[in-house]
């Protein structure tokens, strides 16, 4: 399994061969450090810890300096783990890029944060269309109305949609087409939305569904 992390910037369009027009999220993948390789022979299983975004030595806490300065690195803001098929083509300090995970025209899978949106109502987080407006209805425009029935049960069932807040959730977007990959700036643009505001960290990793 490939992946890399990255930065959103934003949105923006480019142009293909045929002057079509594809709308693309561009993201600032990387690069990345190998801060710890695991092998099946030491963990039982092979995958590296990749670390993204450098911060300042005096930010990080003794057991997070310790665990970078293993690695001769200096810490870093974000750190992930992936598994792979065989740790031995990694070692501890080793820069990956983007360029070293994608190639225009793959296929990629993005997990991000959607946008928080605070505390909601039901007609904005569950699409309810609001109550009639007309004769006899009083200030109750947007409320849920009814939630539970009466003696039998007795109660409101769990996951029953209600107000309640609204975004700020882990989501992934599957199969997602990297239109083009700027290797010199580290920049990846693919084809579509990314979750997630301006400035989040997502995680990039080669589509698991791409044939399907």
């Amino acid at each position: 399994m490939k992946a890399i992390m990255g930065e959103k910037l934003g949105m923006t369009q480019i142009f293909d061969e045929e002057s079509n027009v594809i709308p693309v999220t561009v993201i600032k993948a990387g690069p990345v450090r190998v801060v710890q390789v695991k092998t099946e022979a030491t963990d039982g299983y092979d995958a590296i810890q990749i670390a993204f975004k450098p911060m300042k030595a005096s930010k990080a806490n003794q057991a997070q300096a310790g665990h970078y300065a293993k690695a001769g690195l200096d810490p870093y803001r974000h750190l992930l783990e992936v598994r792979v098929d065989d740790a031995s083509g990694f070692k501890p300090g080793q820069e990956i890029t983007v360029g070293d995970v994608f190639e225009t025209g793959t296929k990629a899978d993005v997990t991000g944060y959607t946008k928080g949106k605070g505390f909601a109502g039901v007609m904005e987080r569950h699409n309810f269309k609001g109550q009639g407006a007309s004769h006899g209805a009083h200030r109750v425009h947007r409320a849920p109305g009814s939630i539970g029935a009466a003696s039998t049960p007795s109660r409101v069932f769990r996951g029953k949609r209600m107000a309640g807040r609204l975004g700020g959730t882990r989501q992934t977007h599957l199969n997602l087409e990297v239109a083009a990959v700027d290797a010199e700036r580290n920049l990846l643009m693919l084809r579509g939305a990314v979750p997630g505001p301006k400035g989040a960290v997502v995680v990039i990793r080669e589509a698991v569904k791409a044939n399907a």
